[in-house]
């Protein structure tokens, strides 16, 4: 297939890097203008773009090579197209085998539960639509807005209504059908009165005019699709139903309306089997639609929480408008009660926000000038004024979403094996089905016929490849979504078959493991000396520094409500500490090698000096008006949520560890009072790689968990990258997990959900497999030798549509997930369900 543009006068847009002058323009438009078919080409240096013009069809391809080949780049890009009418896992195969014989394309990814398909290269969505619709699939590009989801879920919508619509039609004229025929068979009663009162020729004049319209009007999809796929060489599930159904009933007829070209012995109608199939067949549908519906449910609450008006101050004014209306910059009043309706920076007034359908942290958060809150959050009592920083799709709620999306769009490496059988599937069972009829015409038992035309409908019937398709993407589906509710969001759907397989946690330190807020925790006076002077003076000194220590000091003083002296001679004393005069006495603070070069002796506090040590704690002196006055400790206190978060990973199976830049006597007390198993310490910021590949060397594959611009690297060196959701915007890109929630409750969490839902596909494709590998060969009549059993085609079309069916229940069984760690007493559930209410 080539990517040809085929409209003249058409204007075609790529984007082109590497451009640094000029000169550079001149190049690409040179090259673009001499492609055969271009009538004129526009560069644009600053957008990096390049406007070209047709005259004549003309292949992408060969712009874009003619772009390349002076040394330039066009950067691939991602399209999603919603892809409509596939039905089974071969469909898929199908797709994305079109789609990646496109030119230009690198990757293409498409998911049966959601019906999407993520393409990345160069080609244009023209071409990639047609492919699609080549292979007799419609398909049509898509945005992640609200329109475009409320536009697809109109769709699904209505097409589920149809379904139940076409379902209850089916229904009504089935069962008459069904009692002639059957009832007729099992029930000596109904035989009888069947034929003393309209005879059997007119019983089968009416299952045939009740047939028909079964067939031709609910009935029809499959034809529609089924027959076209078929004659491509490309059949399908459709293809399938088409068949097998159209084999009953063909031979129905003949038997009605033809008798003489049947032996007598095979005189006999199924046409209770070609309207039963139909039946059964588009109730899984129905039920099936049902269920992916629900799959998605996390995401239309995400939605739901997008508030849908602003107050905004416009002119002095304060007017309510539409949320998409508020730009950058705007001041957004919000009272209470209220949600949150943009990202913004607190000017005025103060509040509490629950943030639990951010963070999954139950407890509200005070807010103040200067603090930063996030659309979709719900005031509590206070009302405040913000300033916009991020509206529309650049909000984190709008970010959360896609990143949702996205990760439910994924496809694991488990899945590929499934692609590699399905792709075949169909044409296989098709063949088995034939080979099947053949059999049992040459060599079965009379009526010969009969048996080899029942038993080939079965076996077309049951071996439909749905169960197989929906196995691995809506348990992603629902595993990812329920990860969201929880804070936990995968940025990538592999990231939760990986996860899984992880051996060791590295931790960072500061940020992570602790608060990332250094803060007095010990001060020690000795005799003579008033704590509140001493802190006074000491935090009057500090003062004049930008140390995070200093600063800590600092905010001690000031909550304490202390008084300052003023500061003169300030001194600093590189690697060992300061001083200065502070309301007239000198005074001199820093580390034990300080006192000691000043002639103090520390031996007075060695026992609190080893306290402070073996709780990770390192001990700074003072000294006022020439004497030992103080021992003081700053640290970075550990997280409250730390220690129980360490324990579940143990409970896990795995080992934790910790990289530091802590001296290692410190390091080591900290590993002690977590029961952290490996200590890495002494790292500087770019040493951090280095200590993840030696710990993936030591245990395997490894799971890392930073969120500093420092954690980048590791982060994606690591195996999976997690990303505390408090962190830096570079921690966060750069992981393949985001926690939003400032604590390590989310690792454990995280890590569970990932076993629980790879566990759950593993069940789903036993199950596909399963089926398919027993009940195809009953269908087929293996069981008839040895105990005269034959699989009726409508049982096999009863086990086909609810093998699809009980996928999909098994994946939703992912929606009642607990995690192993909880908020505060509280169940992560109750904790994270108030947050996803739908929006007032």
């Amino acid at each position: 297939m080539t990517a040809t543009i085929r409209h003249t006068n058409e204007t075609v847009t790529l984007r082109v890097e590497g451009m640094s002058c000029a000169s550079c323009v001149g190049r690409v438009e040179r090259a673009l203008k001499a492609v055969p078919g271009v009538a004129a080409a526009s560069v644009n240096l600053a957008a990096e773009r390049a406007d070209v013009q047709l005259s004549a069809p003309v292949d992408r391809a060969l712009l874009v090579k003619a772009v390349e080949d002076t040394g330039y780049d066009v950067p691939a890009i991602t399209v999603e197209l919603a892809v409509e009418g596939m039905s089974c896992a071969s469909c898929v195969g199908r797709v994305e085998h079109a789609l990646k014989a496109v030119p230009g394309v690198s990757e293409a990814v498409v998911n049966l539960a959601t019906e999407r398909a993520t393409v990345r290269g160069t080609a244009d969505e023209a071409t990639l639509i047609r492919a699609v619709e080549n292979v007799g699939y419609d398909a049509k590009a898509t945005d992640q807005d609200a329109g475009s989801r409320a536009e697809t879920e109109t769709k699904k919508a209505a097409e589920a209504a149809t379904l139940k619509r076409d379902v209850l039609i089916a229904t009504v004229l089935t069962l008459p059908v069904f009692g002639l025929e059957m009832g007729s068979h099992v029930f000596d009663w109904v035989h009888m009165a069947v034929m003393e009162t309209i005879g059997m020729r007119n019983s089968w004049l009416i299952q045939f005019a009740l047939t028909v319209l079964v067939l031709a009007g609910p009935g029809r999809r499959f034809y529609l699709k089924g027959v076209p796929a078929l004659l491509k060489g490309a059949p399908d599930m459709n293809s399938l139903v088409a068949v097998g159904t159209a084999a009953a009933f063909g031979y129905s007829v003949v038997a009605t309306f033809a008798p003489g070209l049947l032996p007598p012995e095979t005189m006999n109608v199924y046409y209770e089997a070609a309207a039963v199939i139909v039946t059964l067949i588009l109730l899984g549908r129905f039920l099936e639609a049902k269920a992916k519906g629900r799959t998605s449910e996390a995401i239309k609450r995400l939605v739901g929480l997008q508030a849908r008006t602003a107050q905004v101050r416009r002119d002095g004014k304060s007017v309510e408008m539409d949320v998409s209306d508020v730009v950058l910059g705007d001041i957004v009043e919000v009272r209470p009660g209220e949600r949150v309706p943009v990202d913004g920076e607190v000017i005025e007034g103060q509040s509490y926000i629950d943030e639990s359908m951010i963070t999954g942290e139950p407890v509200p958060v005070g807010k103040g000038a200067g603090a930063t809150v996030v659309g979709g959050t719900i005031n509590q009592t206070g009302a405040f004024a913000f300033r916009a920083t991020a509206v529309g799709a650049d909000t984190m709620l709008a970010q959360i979403i896609r990143m949702v999306e996205e990760a439910q769009g994924g496809k694991l490496p488990i899945q590929a094996l499934v692609d590699r059988v399905t792709m075949w599937f169909v044409p296989a069972v098709m063949a088995l089905a034939a080979v099947t009829f053949a059999v049992w015409f040459l060599f079965g038992p009379d009526p010969a016929l009969t048996f080899g035309l029942v038993n080939a409908v079965a076996v077309l019937i049951i071996a439909c490849p749905c169960a197989m398709g929906l196995a691995t993407p809506t348990s992603i589906m629902v595993g990812t979504g329920r990860g969201a509710e929880m804070g936990v969001l995968f940025r990538k759907g592999e990231a939760l078959q990986l996860l899984k397989e992880a051996r060791v946690v590295a931790l960072d330190k500061t940020g992570t493991l602790t608060e990332g807020k250094p803060r007095l925790t010990d001060l020690e006076v000795v005799d003579g000396f008033e704590r509140s002077d001493v802190l006074a003076r000491i935090a009057a000194v500090e003062d004049k520094s930008e140390h995070p220590i200093a600063r800590a000091i600092v905010a001690a003083a000031e909550a304490e409500g202390l008084a300052l002296p003023p500061v003169s001679g300030f001194d600093s004393v590189t690697g060992l500490g300061v001083a200065a005069d502070a309301g007239g006495v000198r005074v001199q603070i820093g580390a034990d090698r300080y006192m000691q070069r000043l002639g103090y002796d520390t031996a007075q506090f060695a026992d609190t000096a080893a306290r402070l040590a073996d709780e990770g704690k390192s001990p700074l002196y003072a000294a006022i008006d020439g004497r030992l006055a103080a021992i003081v400790a700053v640290a970075d206190p550990i997280k409250a949520t730390t220690p129980a978060a360490i324990a579940a990973l143990h409970d896990l199976g795995l080992k934790v560890a910790m990289i530091t830049g802590d001296n290692a006597r410190t390091a080591a007390a900290i590993a002690r009072q977590l029961g952290i198993d490996e200590v890495v310490s002494e790292v500087m910021p770019d040493g951090k790689v280095a200590a993840v590949k030696a710990l993936k060397a030591q245990y395997g594959r490894l799971a890392f968990v930073g969120d500093g611009i420092n954690d980048a690297p590791a982060l994606a060196e690591a195996d999976i990258g997690l990303a505390i959701g408090t962190g830096t915007d570079v921690a966060i890109e750069a992981a393949d997990v985001v926690l939003m929630s400032g604590s390590l409750t989310g690792v454990p969490n995280a890590i569970a959900l990932s076993k629980a839902t790879i566990g759950n596909i593993r069940q789903n494709l036993f199950w596909a497999f399963a089926y398919n590998t027993a009940l195809i060969p009953i269908a087929a009549g293996a069981l008839w030798p040895a105990f005269g059993i034959l699989l009726s085609p409508v049982l096999a079309a009863a086990a086909m549509a609810m093998s699809s069916v009980f996928v999909l229940g098994n994946a939703l069984r992912l929606r009642r997930f607990t995690p192993p760690m909880r908020h505060e007493g509280r169940s992560e559930r109750t904790a994270a369900e108030p947050r996803l209410a739908p929006a007032e």
